[in-house]
């Protein structure tokens, strides 16, 4: 099989296509790769790269990389992140969900795709029996494109994570939770900033006294309140599967916080993690909170920084590290003591810290920092290709490239 630089390097020319310096570089280090009989490889193709220049692909980019990746039985895994393809590309991106059926992963956030491009790659999806996971983060759907998808995953039954966050929906949670009682596949759902209101959360949590197959919700960055944490503590006394409950950035209050304490320490015996971060929560919330780590085994990551911090919090928290029911890692607060007081100081830990950006140096997929992925297992990472070489003259290439030619290398 001839070289993916190879592929890229004549398609270009035949299609009269500038080369994309970013793209060729990166083809060579999977060329690397495959020679060294690697498999299941991850091309990361990420516009937000500060390892090396980046020029950011088109739609015209990606219908030139789509072609050559068509066939490749090498490649499972593409990250396109922070591009620029737009809903060309995504026209693109959907042929090649519908001809490559070795890809599992395919990252698209941020790449200005709009509701037409939603509605091709969801409608791409209807037939589509490998992509394991999506993300569409970021791209400006909306409710029209969000259709598409809630119908598309009444019909799916293969894809395990899908990623809406930040793609100007709003309340699509009615067609959401229709979707829940209909799919029994997807184990991962992220509707962040989807200006979801406590009516929202009931929809959602009347579709999962059904189902049974949901172990990540992330439903960050919302407008719920404590009269939607009844819903959801309700739920949770029967709901089994669910492991991992982002609330992040909502307004859940005191009372919302006691709602879920509650079930968490006399009926849940599912829920691993929980964040509240950012909560409005005052310290008999997050004592309360703290209660139910003594009595639920299962509860082992919680985070609570960002809300109302009081003496008693410190030191219930504090206590919950000492006794080692609480391990560092697995919260976003430290304790010390300045003046014989016991304070908590922020640690960078969290369910996702480095969801949306790769860090310039150190594990990408830490535990710590990535709890909800640990927890529940996303896409193997590990498998991502990423350089931190320098890259070589676009020019310098070409010529090489030429010589090898005329001496008859390709």
């Amino acid at each position: 099989m001839s070289s993916l630089q190879e592929d890229y390097y004549n398609l270009c020319m035949e299609k009269s296509r500038k080369i994309n310096s970013f793209v060729w570089h990166l083809l060579q280090e999977v060329d690397e790769k495959i020679e060294k009989g690697l498999e299941g490889i991850t091309l990361n193709i990420a516009g937000n790269s500060h390892l090396m220049p980046v020029e950011r692909m088109t739609g015209e980019d990606f219908w030139i990389l789509s072609r050559i990746l068509k066939k490749n039985p090498y490649i499972n895994g593409l990250d396109v992140r922070y591009n620029l393809i737009s809903d060309v590309g995504a026209y693109y991106a959907a042929r090649l969900l519908q001809k490559q059926h070795k890809l599992i992963y395919l990252n698209l956030m941020f790449n200005d795709i709009g509701p037409k491009g939603g509605e091709l790659i969801a409608k791409a999806l209807h037939k589509n029996t490998t992509l394991k996971y999506l993300r569409m983060t970021g791209n400006k759907i909306e409710n029209e494109g969000g259709m598409f998808f809630a119908a598309m995953l009444q019909i799916n039954s293969s894809l395990e994570k899908l990623d809406l966050g930040d793609c100007d929906l709003e309340e699509s949670t009615v067609h959401l939770g229709h979707m829940l009682k209909e799919n029994h596949c997807l184990v991962a759902l992220h509707l962040c900033k989807h200006n979801m209101k406590n009516c929202g959360i009931k929809q959602l949590c009347d579709a999962l006294y059904l189902n049974r197959s949901l172990r990540y919700l992330d439903i960050s960055c919302n407008k719920i309140t404590r009269d939607g944490m009844v819903y959801l503590a309700d739920v949770l006394k029967s709901n089994t599967t669910l492991e991992v409950i982002d609330l992040s950035f909502n307004r859940i209050e005191n009372a919302g916080a006691k709602y879920l304490s509650e079930t968490l320490a006399s009926h849940n015996r599912s829920v691993k993690a929980l964040s509240v971060v950012s909560n409005n929560i005052e310290g008999e919330g997050l004592v309360a909170l703290s209660q139910s780590m003594k009595t639920n085994p299962t509860l082992s990551n919680v985070y609570i920084w960002g809300n109302k911090f009081d003496e008693a919090t410190c030191v219930a928290y504090s206590d919950l590290i000492q006794m080692g029911r609480l391990k560092p890692d697995n919260t976003d607060v430290e304790s010390f003591v300045v003046d014989g007081h016991v304070c908590l100081a922020e640690v960078s830990n969290g369910l996702k810290k480095h969801y949306y950006w790769r860090p310039t140096y150190g594990e990408a997929c830490s535990q710590s920092s990535n709890a909800g992925s640990s927890l529940v297992p996303t896409y193997n990472m590990n498998l991502f290709i990423h350089t931190k070489k320098r890259m070589l003259h676009l020019d310098d290439l070409l010529v090489k490239q030429s010589m090898k030619r005329r001496h008859g290398q390709f």
